[in-house]
């Protein structure tokens, strides 16, 4: 229409009179037109789902599968893995608006009405029957399941004001008010956490699903709804004997599994996009690149840890969080030492903490794994606090005074090139990636570190007195 130079039309009149307008096309179904689109964007070379990263040869063909045949899919994985984000992209596949009948509840199409009240008023006014325009982000519909949600927040309910006002019947279709998934006709209809709906709730669902028909009340309505349905869900609670029942999972054509990130890499560009970094406070603050590392290292070794619990996986946004925090405090020590730019250093991930331990689910004690050796040759360094050196930086210290500290270590500096620091004269940069190698001896165990003395000099391991004496001898049986 606005290519052919025409305005908005406001009645059905002023749409049937456009010469390029299709009746067909305003009728296709949404799953048709979903279709119509993505293949357009595939021809185009567009990418499909702006922000997410790592799916392109997994999770996107699938879902591009499911789409081209118009199934109703649902997406099942642990939490923090862009489902609900990949569900309300797929408004991008839409028409970027539509015609509907003025002032309808469920969004009905001007050529083809499904509601009594529409198919009433069309009737009566003819080609002067109002008619408005949607956005398509006003076609995608979301519903987080809980077990207290009902069949009227679904489906709806008979409205008794409605009846009254109107002297009808309470069977009177015209006293109904619509629940969410009716008023999603011509949309997307998404739920989340599906196997938390209640079983009855589901019979209700694949209903729909099926046969286009719904029950309110006990009064039996054909309502052919055009709508997408799409669910997420945790594999865990969705395999489960007795939360899906087995009519509505045979009826989602496609079940799609998402994951986490493969590789720190494609970690790291996820949290990059998604932390809030860029401050207003006007303090420039630098996050070193292997610090980045060290914060997405935290998720992919908690995911691999025997304690954590994997049924509840460890989310994306807890590196985002971290991130966060971490920046936090570093401007929070450039704010309280009066400097107008900071690099941040290993400490900033201690203060972390807080964003860290609450989206980790602890499950049993498991074994922990050795730290990787290393063939760079610290020795040198090492041997500065044999010889009784000790180091304890001030959190509140200034960039100058941790790097002059640092500098008294012999042959520290030396290595702060392999961080990617190439001017050790930048006292900022020098002195986070030198605290990082120390924090790095000290994970290999090569030197101590305690809060009340920083990094010393580590004490060989004393045997026990059970291991000097040798094995220990079986227990003594014990007599009531």
């Amino acid at each position: 229409m606005h290519s052919s130079g025409h305005s908005k039309p406001r009645t059905l009149g002023e749409l049937k009179g456009i010469p390029d307008f299709d009746p067909g096309g305003a009728c296709r179904s949404v799953k048709n037109e979903l279709r119509r689109n993505l293949l357009r964007s595939i021809e185009k070379g567009e990418t499909l789902f702006p922000g997410v990263h790592g799916y392109e040869d997994t999770v996107v063909p699938q879902i591009v599968n499911a789409l081209l045949s118009r199934h109703n899919f649902i997406l099942l994985g642990l939490r923090g893995q862009a489902k609900s984000r990949i569900l309300r992209g797929l408004v991008n596949l839409l028409d970027p608006e539509m015609p509907v009948v003025a002032g309808c509840e469920i969004n009905d199409d001007p050529f083809k009405p499904i509601c009594r009240a529409c198919r009433e008023k069309i009737a009566g006014e003819g080609d002067n029957t109002p008619i408005a325009w949607m956005p398509r982000e006003n076609r995608f519909v979301e519903k987080l399941a809980t077990p207290d949600v009902t069949m009227a927040d679904i489906i709806g309910d008979v409205d008794p004001i409605r009846a009254a006002r109107g002297g009808r019947d309470l069977s009177d279709e015209l006293t109904i008010h619509y629940g969410l998934l009716p008023r999603a006709n011509r949309g997307i209809f998404a739920i989340n956490e599906l196997p938390d709906l209640a079983g009855k709730i589901q019979v209700g669902l694949f209903n729909i699903m099926q046969e286009g028909d719904i029950q309110i009340k006990g009064y039996p309505l054909r309502l052919p709804l055009d709508v997408l349905i799409v669910f997420t869900a945790n594999p865990e609670d969705y395999t489960a004997r007795g939360k899906i029942i087995t009519p509505l999972k045979d009826r989602i054509g496609a079940e799609i599994r998402t994951h986490y990130p493969a590789t720190i890499e494609e970690g790291m560009t996820i949290t990059a996009q998604e932390a809030w970094v860029g401050r207003d406070s006007g303090k420039k603050i630098d996050v070193p690149p292997y610090l980045r590392q060290v914060v997405e290292e935290i998720a992919f070794q908690a995911r691999e840890d025997k304690r954590v619990d994997r049924r509840s996986g460890v989310s994306q946004r807890l590196p985002i969080t971290t991130l966060e925090s971490l920046v936090s405090s570093a401007e929070q020590r450039a704010a309280r030492n009066g400097e107008n730019s900071v690099v941040a250093r290993v400490a900033d991930v201690y203060a972390a903490l807080p964003a860290i331990t609450g989206k980790m689910e602890l499950e049993y004690e498991g074994e922990l794994k050795g730290a990787d050796t290393t063939d760079i040759n610290f020795q040198s360094v090492i041997q500065w606090f044999e010889l009784g050196g000790e180091l304890k930086l001030p959190d509140l210290a200034t960039t100058s005074e941790r790097c002059q500290q640092l500098s008294k270590i012999q042959g520290l500096m030396e290595h702060v090139g392999r961080l990617g620091v190439s001017d050790r004269k930048d006292a900022g940069a020098a002195a986070a990636a030198a605290e990082m190698i120390l924090e790095g001896l000290w994970a290999h165990r090569r030197i101590g570190r305690s809060e009340e003395r920083g990094f010393y000099a580590e004490k060989p391991r004393q045997p026990d007195q059970r291991e000097r004496e040798g094995p220990p001898r079986p227990p003594r049986r014990q007599f009531n």
